[in-house]
């Protein structure tokens, strides 16, 4: 029985790595990334409109939030969120994925096959606005990472690097 949280800036792989982690040791998969894009299409709003009103909506952030929190709770459950490891108090393993803005921003626009500078303008303030928010919200400080017990750098590793990286972390911890 294992918790896992892992948390990181938007195209730093979280996804990728989390639903592959979730599958290889059979966790239930939470991810408020997809909840909050969802909301975003069902309101007929871009990712970065939907986070302008979010500033202004914060019950939206604490829905989805609080959602995050309860899952962490449970066991044997893989929780993929910007907020993982600040939310998941309890989790047996707090993981955070980094990578520079220029190969999140790359990642991205091949993934969502947007132009380039649309996607950089577009993270650059999606991320401000989180930060400001999170900030406001729940007096979480972003850039201290002092909460994880995993840092890695997913722009030094290909994905299945990444991926046996984080295998072997929780290997260790659900031992």
């Amino acid at each position: 029985m294992v918790t896992v949280a892992v948390s990181g800036l938007h195209g730093t792989g979280k996804t990728t790595a989390s639903k592959a982690l979730a599958k290889r040791f059979d966790l239930r998969y939470v991810s408020a990334g997809e909840v909050f894009r969802e909301m975003a299409r069902e309101r007929g709003m871009s990712l970065k409109r939907f986070s302008d009103y979010v500033e202004e909506h914060p019950e939206i952030d604490e829905k989805i939030d609080d959602r995050t929190a309860r899952e962490a709770e449970k066991d044997n459950v893989l929780i993929d969120a910007r907020l993982a490891g600040w939310m998941a108090e309890g989790a047996d393993l707090r993981i955070l994925l980094t990578s520079g803005l220029e190969e999140r921003v790359q990642r991205i626009s091949k993934r969502e096959c947007r132009p380039y500078e649309e996607v950089k303008r577009e993270t650059i303030a999606r991320e401000k606005s989180e930060k400001k928010r999170y900030s406001e919200h729940y007096g979480i400080d972003v850039d201290d990472h002092s909460v994880f017990d995993l840092i890695l750098d997913t722009g030094k590793f290909n994905e299945e690097e990444m991926i046996k990286i984080l295998e072997h972390a929780i290997k260790l911890v659900s031992n």
